[in-house]
């Protein structure tokens, strides 16, 4: 299917939990230069059920994810018909999602993302185009992260695109090829531990910057063997889970300090990561909103210059680009990188489900 304008629904849901981002997006490529204009976004907030179980899927049976596979597919057919029928959307070229990420072992080779099943066609009546990981880790990728074909095709502008979600990453160009991995978790942490403050986030990281720092915790954070590794290389919640929180917890510290600890940890990581320590650097996703996270970026970025984009472009990046990486499968071409996955070869991931 290959034109020159393309209209379409991006869907995404991040590990951070927010909700199910959903953009309507219209590409145009001329020249091989391609444009988007974003018309309508929304998040559709997890109910309480909803949350609850989408933060305990990772220890649920095959059985059972079996089972939440296609509660999911319904619920999200139900999220994106409802906003196609409150915006009166019409003469869509097709619904592209990623669905949401429960299980993530590309060193095993799986990869799970839930909503992705041939029925979400059939209950939108519309072409689907989804399931973008499966085929990267089965190349012997990680999977992840997929953004930076977006980065470079949507926002080459710029030396660096960050994203500030669930987990932080991060792609930049060196010597000609796109390069990008996961740096480290960031809102599956924050998030967390505002949580049991009875609040769903640390509003502008007000709590983390009351708190003090904690070296001990910050040392034993920073030697965790990820940081280590070379790229390419992807985090999971099983990375969280496993290993980062018994860290957390096992300091009797309180939530304020741990917060602070955990935004210098996310800080301190930023900056190794980063080849080049200026330029300019795009942040994006929801711990752009974070004030002290970002301070603390920029302190140990004294020389790049960080820019924090318009509200759709900050919210809505990562379903926008997921947007591109359908259509750029209906048009048969490169949507993955190998050199930001580590795949055997560039290759044009996702399914095409037609009603």
């Amino acid at each position: 299917m290959k034109k020159d304008n393309y209209h379409v629904l991006g869907i995404m849901s991040g590990t951070s939990l927010d909700g199910v981002d959903i953009a309507q997006i219209q590409f145009t490529i001329q020249n091989s230069q391609w444009n988007f204009e974003i018309l309508r976004s929304e998040t559709i907030s997890y109910n309480g059920s909803w949350l609850s179980i989408l933060k305990n899927a990772v220890t649920f049976s095959h059985d059972q994810l079996k089972e939440l596979n296609r509660d999911y597919t319904l619920l999200l057919s139900s999220i994106i018909n409802d906003f196609i029928q409150k915006h009166q959307i019409k003469n869509l070229d097709a619904i592209c999602s990623h669905g949401h990420t429960i299980l993530h072992q590309p060193q095993d080779g799986f990869t799970l993302q839930i909503g992705n099943l041939p029925e979400l066609a059939r209950l939108l009546q519309q072409m689907v185009v989804c399931d973008f990981r499966v085929q990267d880790v089965k190349l012997g990728g990680q999977g992840a992260p997929l953004v930076p074909i977006g980065d470079k095709l949507l926002f080459s502008n710029y030396n660096y695109c960050m994203n500030l979600g669930g987990f932080s990453n991060v792609s930049f160009e060196e010597k000609e090829k796109r390069i990008a991995f996961d740096i480290s978790p960031v809102n599956t942490i924050l998030n967390f531990y505002a949580n049991k403050m009875g609040l769903d986030y640390d509003d502008s990281g007000k709590i983390a910057r009351s708190g003090e720092i904690n070296e001990a915790l910050l040392k034993e954070l920073n030697a965790l063997n990820f940081y280590r590794q070379k790229h390419p290389k992807s985090l999971g919640f099983e990375f969280v889970k496993e290993e980062v929180l018994p860290i957390m917890e096992s300091y009797e510290i309180s939530i304020k300090d741990k917060l602070a600890t955990f935004v210098e940890h996310v800080a301190t990581q930023t900056a190794l990561a980063l080849p080049t320590k200026k330029g300019t650097l795009l942040a994006t996703g929801g711990g752009a909103y974070n004030q002290y996270l970002v301070e603390r970026i920029q302190f140990y970025l004294a020389e790049m210059q960080i820019i924090i984009p318009e509200k759709q472009i900050l919210e809505y990046k990562e379903a926008l680009i997921f947007a591109l990486l359908g259509v750029l499968k209906l048009r048969n071409e490169i949507n993955v990188l190998s050199s930001v996955t580590g795949a055997s070869e560039n290759h044009s991931s996702g399914i095409v489900y037609v009603n």
